[in-house]
C-alpha cells in the first residue's frame, strides 16, 4: 500500500451527482488528506502498518512548552481529523512511453475494502475519519498547511 499525506487547514471532497456536485466528505479544521492506494499482494499487515503511520507520525507542531517551540506531535495526540481517498494511480507506472500503466494498482474488489479498512483501523484508534467515494470521479478542494506532503508505503 501507498499513502500521500497531505497536512491540510481543511478539505473537501465532492462527487457529481443528478442535481451537481455534492460533499461526500469533508474535515473542517487542521488536519491530515490521506491519499491511498493498494496492489495486488496487500492485506491486513499493509492496511495496519499504513493505517499506524497515519496516526502516529509527528507533522504538526505542539504546544510551546516552557523551551519556547512547541514539539512536533500526531493527528492522534491533537484529536486531529483524517479525510481518507482511494487513488489508484499512486501504483502508476511512467518508466516508459507517454502513457502510465496501471498494471500494479490493485482491481477496484481488492482495492475498496482495503482503503476502507484503512479508514475503519484509524476510527478504531479514536480518530475522526472522513472518506471520498470509492470508483467515483472526484473533486478534492484542501488548504495545504505548509505544505508538508509525505509518502508512506508499506
Amino acid at each position: 500500500m501507498r499513502a500521500v499525506l497531505q497536512r491540510v487547514s481543511r478539505a473537501a471532497v465532492r462527487v457529481d451527482e443528478g442535481d451537481g456536485p455534492v460533499v461526500v466528505g469533508e474535515i473542517t479544521r487542521p488536519g491530515l488528506l490521506a491519499l491511498v492506494g493498494a496492489t495486488h499482494d496487500d492485506g491486513p499487515q499493509q492496511v495496519e502498518t499504513i493505517a499506524r503511520k497515519i496516526a502516529e507520525l509527528r507533522l504538526f507542531d505542539g504546544p510551546a512548552g516552557e523551551g519556547g517551540r512547541g514539539g512536533e506531535v500526531s493527528v492522534s495526540e491533537l484529536g486531529a481529523p483524517v479525510l481518507v481517498v482511494s487513488q489508484f494511480t499512486l501504483y502508476a507506472d511512467v518508466r516508459k512511453g507517454r502513457r502510465p500503466s496501471w498494471n500494479q494498482a490493485a482491481p477496484a474488489p481488492v482495492a475498496e475494502p482495503l482503503v476502507e479498512a484503512v479508514a475503519q483501523a484509524l476510527r478504531q484508534r479514536g480518530l475522526e475519519v472522513a472518506t471520498g467515494r470509492f470508483g467515483a470521479h472526484m473533486h478534492i478542494d484542501m488548504v495545504a498547511d505548509g505544505p508538508v506532503t509525505i509518502l508512506v508505503e508499506a
